[in-house]
């Protein structure tokens, strides 16, 4: 199996929910991912957010991990801010777990 196989994105039934969503402020330099940004996710021990992972891709194509959020059950929600130089970049990638629903992803390109 590869991992290709096990991601789910934006076709995927409740992307509402658990696709990571991009707000991108070139000027300010900030990129920022929310999980259940229209529709709230659960947050509850049994149903959660557990992380997002964030990628850039820099027009060179090298892949660059851009940073990391872990969430605590009840107590944080499923969004994460990183300053990062925007323009040396041609795209960001994401990847979110839910401990039920399994990883998902969603990539955006910038100018």
């Amino acid at each position: 199996m590869k991992l290709g196989e096990v991601l789910k994105g934006s076709e995927s039934e409740g992307k509402e929910k658990h696709l990571p969503v991009f707000e991108v402020d070139s000027a300010g330099g900030i990129v920022r991912v929310v999980v259940g940004k229209d529709v709230p996710h659960p947050n509850t021990l049994e149903h959660r957010i557990s992380w997002i992972e964030v990628f850039g891709i820099k027009k060179d194509g090298q892949v660059v991990c851009i940073g990391r959020g872990a969430f605590a059950a009840g107590y944080t929600s499923p969004d994460v801010t990183f300053k990062v130089p925007v323009g040396e970049f041609k795209a960001f990638c994401a990847l979110s777990y839910c401990n039920v629903h399994g990883l998902w992803q969603n990539c955006i390109e910038v100018e």
